[in-house]
């Protein structure tokens, strides 16, 4: 786990490692003050002049400032090392996700990655800020304070050779019992933002069933719930402080107790007042240093569980890469799939898709109907690679896509999924996901091919026009239209539309397929519909039916050997012929 993430320190390893000796000579400089003060009380007790007094001032002023220095140089460089490694280990696991096939991504909720690169990855970044100072400076304190107090202090600073271990022992026991509740808290955290998330995406949904109340109690539970966990693991953790208070003041008590006894009993003989000052602030110096090491072993351990779960994310390869020597020219727009089988999961029991043989000519249009559940989408998601086929071969260009450069296939298939999901920026930005370098006349031709043109020019920035967020202040005909048009400008040799008409108009969808026809008769044209109109004037229609091919055929064909397909065509004519007359 640490080898992993130390990956992502790179650039900020020279801070990283200079902190930890600006913080050491910091301490050193502090525990050297009150050996010098103590000596300087010592002097003054024997009746120094004031010459002995200022030069020991002066000294003590600039050891203060030289450690003030160190400490403000420490200070910067720890900040500068902890928020670049916390931006690197983002970046790090965004450059992961992006790489994921969907099988990878089924694996993590989105709430889930939403909260490993949000809240666990702040929560590692202050560990490794705590790590670089505080435990440099906690351990440091404690071995250099520990020594000077014997030195100044002889058999009085065996009080510490019992606060130590008493305060180990019950920061030991705090944090076993903490840990496993910080390891549920944050499974919890996820569960929330789950939660947010599905509110938030279907507010219209929630707000058109007056089911805000319901939303909010939910919510309230899943709040509850992570306050619960976390109140308990606080409360444990707030054990700490008492204990720490405790060790603190007791042997503070017996310094100044036995201290003062030995100084007046001895006459300054055994032990000095100057010893006896120096001793105070050492043991101070000792608990303190305790008290910053409790407070990283906390910090370490509500991290620790954060730490795992970015890990895992870094860990996570794609079940999908490119070959070595991948072929990366696609010939033409044929496609074969050659006893085709698929399910999602290894532990699955049923194959999605099963005994699927299907040979397509490039340039043809084909249409593939059947109900919800029959594997439609599944099918075409195998043509660019979204996932390996379980048996069998789907081939592309007359060569397998697991031989293709991932990129270059995918770039001559393009795909306009079911949920159309536009991105926040101009229409021209939009588009551009198809072609970075498109021109604005190929941008024009690529929209009125998908009948999107009439409807851009009225807005009153046109194609400059602003998009919000997952296309919200657009309609659903008009988000599918910009979809397909940003499919065409990457000009394939593959176009499926998987149920990407749904919300356009019989006409409009039919101006669609005609200019598909005309303008790009070479490439291969696989449309998946919910209605017959849509797919009965092309090439082939496929009919799927629980995961396997139930027939192949022209439109007229079918309607006398598919029972599937005939009876969807007249319940859906039936429909349009009662509307007619209504």
């Amino acid at each position: 786990m640490i080898k992993t993430l130390s990956r992502s320190i790179r650039e900020y390893k020279k801070t990283a490692i200079l902190t930890p000796f600006l913080v050491m000579a910091e301490v050193i400089l502090e525990c050297i003050i009150p050996f010098t003060i103590a000596n300087l009380v010592n002097q003054m007790q024997a009746g120094c002049g004031m010459d002995v007094i200022v030069g020991y001032g002066i000294w003590l002023v600039a050891m203060a400032v030289l450690s003030l220095i160190f400490g403000v140089a420490a200070g910067n460089t720890c900040a500068t090392a902890s928020t670049g490694f916390a931006r690197n280990l983002r970046k790090d696991m965004f450059y992961c996700i992006q790489d994921y096939s969907f099988e990878n991504i089924d694996k993590f909720s989105v709430s889930s990655l939403v909260t490993r690169m949000t809240t666990d990855v702040v929560n590692v970044q202050m560990s490794f800020m705590m790590i670089i100072r505080v435990a440099i400076r906690g351990p440091l304190m404690l071995i250099f304070s520990f020594i000077m107090g014997f030195a100044m202090g002889g058999r009085l600073a065996m009080i510490f050779l019992v606060t130590i271990p008493l305060l180990g022992i019950g920061l030991v026991l705090v944090i076993r019992a903490a840990t496993p509740i910080f390891r549920r808290v944050f499974r919890k955290y996820d569960a929330l933002n789950d939660s947010v998330q599905e509110n938030v995406q279907a507010m219209r949904v929630v707000k058109s069933y007056v089911r805000e109340k319901y939303e909010k109690k939910k919510f309230s539970a899943a709040a509850g719930d992570v306050c619960k966990d976390f109140t308990r693991a606080e409360r444990i953790m707030a054990l700490n402080s008492p204990l720490m208070q405790f060790c603190v003041y007791a042997g503070m008590v017996f310094v100044l107790s036995f201290g003062s006894y030995a100084v007046i009993s001895s006459q300054g003989t055994e032990i000095a007042v100057g010893q006896m000052s120096a001793i105070l602030t050492y043991s101070f110096q000792i608990l303190m240093s305790l008290m910053m090491l409790s407070m990283v072993f906390v910090m370490i351990s509500m991290s620790m569980e954060s730490a795992e779960r970015i890990v895992e994310v870094l860990s996570e390869k794609s079940s999908l890469t490119s070959p070595q020597s991948a072929i990366t020219q696609v010939k033409d727009g044929s496609i074969d799939f050659e006893n085709v089988s698929f399910k999602y999961s290894k532990k699955a029991e049923r194959m999605a898709l099963a005994d699927v043989d299907l040979h397509i000519k490039s340039g043809e249009v084909i249409g593939i109907l059947g109900g919800t559940g029959s594997s439609k989408s599944t099918l075409v998601q195998l043509i660019p690679r979204l996932y390996d086929v379980t048996e069998g071969c789907v081939k592309v260009g007359g060569v397998d896509v697991r031989a293709y450069d991932l990129e270059a296939l995918r770039n001559n298939v393009a795909v306009v999924l079911q949920k159309n999901v536009l991105f926040s920026g101009t229409i021209k930005d939009n588009l551009r996901w198809g072609n970075p370098d498109a021109t604005d006349e190929e941008m024009e031709e690529a929209c009125k091919l998908a009948q999107a043109d009439e409807f851009i020019r009225q807005f009153p920035d046109q194609y400059d026009t602003w998009i919000e967020q997952g296309g919200s202040n657009v309609s659903g005909g008009q988000k599918q239209r910009l979809c397909i048009a940003r499919a065409l400008m990457k000009k394939p040799k593959v176009l499926i539309l998987d149920d990407s008409t749904s919300a356009v108009d019989t006409r409009t969808d039919a101006l669609i397929r005609q200019g598909f026809r005309e303008f790009i008769p070479e490439t291969t044209k696989i449309i998946i519909a919910q209605r017959v109109a849509s797919v009965q004037d092309a090439d082939r229609i496929v009919v799927m039916d629980g995961g396997r091919i139930s027939a192949i055929g022209t439109h007229d064909a079918l309607l006398e050997t598919s029972d599937i397909y005939r009876e969807v065509y007249n319940s859906q004519n039936k429909a349009g012929d009662h509307d007619g007359q209504e």
